[in-house]
């Protein structure tokens, strides 16, 4: 499906765009087409890295050109923290594998229920083992949307952007330089929403609630004023925060404002233009990927709604933030998603659930499922823990299976990708109803401007292909179609 050489693709693709200069796209529903297909395939499987790197760049180009861009969520948010909008929860979805038929699947769910109020998203973790750096996943993000005739901003969120404490503890310098480098290729990727998470890093054995959350608050106080220094002229990263690593104790309010008062102290007033933590994230009794029981079904999780919804209440009057977040939400039951919007929650992120609904669905070829079974028993063994059943142990460790296994998975059979594909576009359409951010899109529109960065040509000289960023607070998105 890739293209094999540059002079292929430039062949292939000149009916479509034009990039002697500026990118041009020249005949917007071959880009709907095949063309799109084979040039995200480029971005993501090309052996050539300048190869892979100009099809990536090209993709960005395009959905500019085509009207959808990468954006901070940050002006959404801001103007929930003054009480303007609310009632609403946004998803956060983790794609981990078949990552450009599942946000395809994404977009047609939007468009078919003017939803606007959602985030594509990837965590550090999911970064290692799902073999997708940032700057592929936002090429394949943006291609899903060029792909479906999206127009408008599209929210890329690297997710727990988590310090590893037993790391940090052994060499705390270099564990932080590996996210502060972390955080610089997301946003020249166009990932402008981070979630910093250094709750691992909450000491419960200190006396006070305030020396607990001591290097928890210092810490994500140096990343953001590094998100300051390096995020685009003209964008303001939407920033988050944790106070409890998932699944640990329930958080309370004393911890949130011991959180926060720290962290404003260390970070200090933002510059112009420039934003502070707008969510904070919290523990309230879930697990991230749910806990499975011997035979391999998923225990039940007891949420306490109560937490969000105080601890929302209270971050948005005190500091003026959208609210709480809400992680480790995929496997609970399909009745309990009302509740988030009812709690006023901010934000919540699935992953698992969407990873269960591919792995076991009826039409994931058998065979293929044996294969990844057989690699992570050969692979993962030293993951098992004493005690785990055989369904417990391939539950927990199936994941890892997605970086070893993403070209079987994208070359799955056209068949098998269209029943996914209407299954997942379903599943994506039931958040956005129960979390009422069906109808958002005008929301979004009214509310987050539209800024465009540009990233140099691969290969083009620094100086002359420097990011410039256009701020267009006025124009409605459709009218930004080339």
């Amino acid at each position: 499906m890739e293209f094999k050489s540059l002079d292929e693709m430039t062949a292939a693709l000149a009916p479509s765009l034009k990039w002697d200069g500026p990118v041009r796209v020249l005949r917007p529903a071959d880009l709907r087409g095949t063309a799109m297909d084979r040039l995200v395939w480029t971005a993501v499987f090309a052996a050539d890295g300048h190869l892979r790197e100009t099809a990536r760049w090209l993709v960005r180009e395009a959905a500019l050109a085509s009207g959808a861009w990468p954006a901070s969520i940050l002006d959404l948010y801001l103007a929930r923290g003054r009480g303007e909008c609310a009632g609403f929860t946004v998803p956060a979805f983790n794609i981990r594998g078949i990552t450009y038929d599942t946000v395809r699947a994404a977009f047609r769910a939007a468009k078919a229920r003017g939803a606007g109020a959602f985030i594509l998203e990837l965590a550090r973790s999911e970064i290692g083992y799902t073999f997708q750096r940032p700057a592929e996943y936002a090429a394949v993000v943006l291609g899903a949307a060029v792909r479906e005739g999206w127009q408008g901003p599209v929210f890329l969120q690297g997710d727990h952007y988590q310090v590893n404490a037993k790391k940090h503890a052994s060499d705390p310098d270099s564990e932080v330089r590996a996210i502060e480098a972390l955080i610089v290729e997301a946003l020249g990727a166009g990932i402008f929403n981070i979630d910093i998470d250094t709750s691992t890093l909450v000491d419960l054995s200190r006396q006070t609630v305030p020396a607990q959350q001591e290097v928890n608050a210092t810490l994500a106080a140096g990343f953001t004023r590094h998100i300051w220094k390096h995020e685009p002229d003209g964008i303001a990263v939407s920033i988050g925060g944790e106070i409890g690593e998932v699944g640990g104790t329930n958080s309370t309010a004393e911890e949130l404002t011991a959180f926060m008062e720290g962290y404003s102290q260390r970070a200090g007033a933002p510059p112009a233009g420039h934003g502070r933590i707008s969510k904070i994230s919290v523990q309230t009794g879930t697990s991230h990927g749910g806990v499975p029981l011997p035979d391999g079904s998923v225990a039940p999780v007891t949420l306490d709604f109560k937490v969000l919804e105080e601890l929302g209440k209270l971050s948005r009057a005190r500091y003026g933030m959208a609210g709480a977040v809400q992680h480790g939400a995929s496997t609970l039951p399909d009745e309990a998603f009302h509740q988030f919007p009812a709690a006023q929650t901010a934000e919540i992120h699935l992953a698992t659930g969407f990873q269960n609904m591919v792995l076991d669905h009826p039409l994931f070829p058998a065979a293929l499922t044996q294969e990844i079974h057989a690699w992570l028993r050969a692979n993962c063994a030293d993951e098992r823990k004493a005690g785990q059943t055989e369904e417990q142990f391939l539950y927990k460790a199936r994941k890892k299976a997605y970086g070893p296994f993403k070209r079987a998975m994208w070359s799955l059979p056209a068949s098998v990708l269209e029943g996914l594909g209407r299954d997942l576009e379903a599943k994506f359409g039931f958040y956005f109803d129960k979390l009422a951010v069906s109808g958002s899109r005008a929301l979004v529109e009214k509310t987050v401007a539209r800024r465009v960065v540009r990233a140099p040509r691969p290969g083009a000289d620094a100086g002359s292909g420097a990011a410039e960023v256009h701020a267009e607070r006025d124009l409605p998105a459709s009218e930004h179609a080339d």
